[in-house]
């Protein structure tokens, strides 16, 4: 028999439809709640709020628990790629070889940008926010048609739109890059995989090919694999929200670059560098930071400690502390910041202040140490959030587009302004 919850208002009630997930999660069906009572919910932020039904990510934030498509993180940053595992969100399940190998051809085919963008990079300042720059040329690339869309499949179009954007955003960002440092654009090479290529055009010179290491290419790939979704977050239900008015995949996913670009979104892997760049400058120590946070010294708090949504520990850090030891062991990179980072982990780990509260070292304060230590400024670290992001939002986009009862997004409100009064003329105003 289907449960319900009744819902009682003066002299109305109404049965709620309660609606449970496969993983136990349950919630009230509101859909008439309106109609019905003439009552709207309030629900600032939407912490409360379930804006759609999916089946791409599933979190337990008191167990440390992600998974993509039911596929626990842990096996896929053990045994997959960034591509594959793209594939695998979008797509709804893990891709056999001849899709693998056709989908990472996409990605060849359509990782260089038309000639034209170079006008359009030229036309902003060298020091522009890469994440304005990443958001308005996402933005642009629906300006141009590939040859033959005309004849795609809706199917075959959309496989090629979501190929075309997650090659191009990594090119994007990469020439981005480029013109801040003021050095020349360097093409994709279609002879390298997806993340070797991205540190290739950023970091190669003229006829110098730029070859990261397999440490870092792996580390890299790991952070792009661990943000590629995260359920419905700011810049998810974002692109759900604009995706709703049957906007493109280029506007809805630029819009999401824009909510990405919040600092309490987005910004926290850059809040844990610039964190630590204030211990060092202000010669503060490490344990003095810890004391700090614990006594709320002029509010002072530890970035990259604590989690919003893990209430235990966040899977994907422990997946990229393994990843930081090993890289910066390779690099035997000599970095005052990344010192202090190190021993904050180590001090914040065995304090009880900090283990009894469960606030572990986040993903946020790891992608960050990694970043620094293969020469990503810190502006750029949300850029590639969110080149890691985009086969998520790609998959959000897709999901609340082929659902059959998905309606434009049209949140209520409560009014709180004046009442009703007249106009009154400018000479007779105090």
């Amino acid at each position: 028999m289907a449960r319900t919850a009744k819902l009682t208002f003066e002299d109305r009630s109404i049965d709620l439809p309660v609606v449970e997930g496969t993983e136990g999660e349950l919630g009230l069906d509101i859909g008439k709640l309106r109609s019905s009572t003439g009552l709207i919910t309030l629900d600032p932020g939407y912490g409360n709020t379930g804006s759609c039904t999916s089946e791409i990510t599933f979190i337990d934030g008191e167990k440390g628990i992600l998974r993509y498509r039911g596929i626990p993180i842990e096996q896929l940053a053990k045994h997959s790629t960034f591509v594959e595992v793209a594939w695998l969100l979008i797509f709804g399940k893990l891709p056999n070889r001849a899709e693998l190998d056709d989908f990472r051809e996409r990605l060849v085919r359509n990782a260089s940008l038309h000639e034209a963008f170079k006008h359009h990079f030229e036309g902003f300042l060298v020091d522009a926010p890469p994440m304005a720059i990443l958001s308005a040329m996402v933005n642009t690339i629906a300006c141009f048609p590939r040859h033959g869309e005309q004849d795609e499949s809706p199917e075959e179009r959309f496989i090629e739109d979501a190929a075309q954007l997650i090659s191009k955003v990594r090119t994007i960002a990469a020439h981005s890059y480029r013109r801040s440092m003021g050095l020349p654009f360097i093409y994709p090479d279609p002879k390298l995989p997806y993340v070797a290529n991205f540190l290739h055009m950023m970091f190669s010179m003229p006829y110098d090919t730029h070859h990261a290491s397999p440490e870092v290419v792996d580390a890299l790939n790991l952070i792009l694999l661990l943000h590629a979704d995260h359920e419905q977050n700011c810049s998810a239900s974002t692109v759900r929200t604009v995706g709703s008015s049957l906007a493109n995949i280029n506007a809805s996913c630029a819009a999401a670059i824009a909510a990405l670009w919040g600092p309490l979104h987005g910004g926290a892997n850059m809040a844990v560098l610039e964190m630590l760049e204030a211990i060092h400058k202000g010669g503060v120590s490490a344990a003095d930071a810890i004391k700090m946070a614990k006594e709320g010294t002029d509010g002072f708090r530890l970035m990259g400690f604590g989690h919003r949504v893990y209430k235990n520990f966040d899977p994907r850090a422990r997946i990229l502390k393994a990843a930081a030891d090993k890289v910066l062991g390779q690099l035997g990179v000599k970095d005052p910041l990344l010192d202090v980072a190190r021993q904050l982990e180590e001090m914040a780990l065995e304090d009880p202040y900090f283990v009894e509260r469960k606030l572990y070292p986040n993903v946020d304060f790891y992608s960050g140490i990694i970043m620094r230590a293969i020469g990503i400024p810190t502006n750029m670290f949300t850029v590639l959030f969110a080149i890691g992001r985009m086969p998520g939002w790609i998959a959000q986009w897709k999901e609340q587009r082929d659902d059959p009862k998905s309606r434009i997004a049209r949140p209520r409100q409560i009014y709180i302004g004046a009442n009703e009064n007249d106009y009154v003329p400018i000479d007779q105003r105090p």
